[in-house]
């Protein structure tokens, strides 16, 4: 069929059964990134954390994992934990996760982008907490706080303020990120669109769907993004207008 000849039919949007798919890839895409960033939050806090601690051995740690993460493809991580990471296990438990784990390669995906993501998230963190002033560090010690204290109560929330606005900008790196996901078969958004278009031969349509979807949650995140940093934001401090 010529370009010329091209007919367009948006029904393929909505009509049974490719309605549907579509709008369970889209609910897939948002199930992936959501559960990856609540790994890269809580994982890459951690890492940042152990990376400007005065402990060698936690440096050394942080350091390593950033090394290795952040500098390995996504992709290559993402075929890692898809076909190599199962093979390290011993033999009854790879038949225990192929057997009980349903859709693996949604989780492997999960595990890839979230991993991959605290990597860059730690890194934005320890930034933020190299801008502190080494009198605030200081004056919390002052107050009787231990080392854990002090991070926890009072330097952490004031860095997690002021990496706010790279923190929405890595949200959505995630998030865009998570159609690499169709390379080890997930159904996300981008996969589904491109499978609807190998029956009805409409990718035009498909493709401008997962775009415009694309855009759409985007736009969502940073309105949200920018609600919440105004709402957290420190008097005096650059915030997003």
């Amino acid at each position: 069929m010529g370009i010329l000849n091209y007919t367009f039919d948006w029904s393929v949007l909505w009509r049974d059964p490719y309605g549907g798919m579509l709008v369970k890839g889209i609910l897939t895409t948002l199930q992936l990134s959501l559960l990856a960033w609540l790994i890269a939050l809580v994982l890459g806090l951690a890492v940042g954390l152990c990376r400007v601690l005065p402990l060698r051995f936690t440096r050394l740690v942080g350091g390593a994992y950033v090394q290795v993460f952040r500098n390995t493809p996504l992709l290559v991580q993402l075929f890692f934990w898809y076909f190599a990471a199962p093979l390290l296990l011993p033999k009854p438990a790879q038949a225990w996760l192929y057997d009980n784990v349903p859709n693996y390669a949604f989780w492997a995906g999960v595990v890839a982008l979230g991993t991959y993501t605290a990597s860059r998230v730690a890194e934005q963190f320890r930034a933020g907490l190299m801008a502190i002033p080494r009198d605030q560090y200081r004056a919390a010690y002052a107050t009787g706080l231990t080392t854990v204290q002090v991070y926890r109560y009072v330097i952490a929330p004031f860095a997690l303020r002021l990496i706010l606005p790279p923190f929405t900008t890595e949200f959505l790196t995630c998030f865009k990120n998570s159609a690499l996901a169709m390379t080890i078969g997930v159904m996300e958004v981008t996969h589904t669109a491109y499978y609807i278009d190998s029956f009805t031969w409409h990718g035009l349509e498909t493709t401008t769907a997962a775009s415009a979807v694309y855009l759409c949650i985007a736009a969502c995140i940073t309105a949200g993004m920018a609600f919440t940093e105004k709402r957290v934001r420190i008097p005096g401090m650059i915030v997003r207008r």
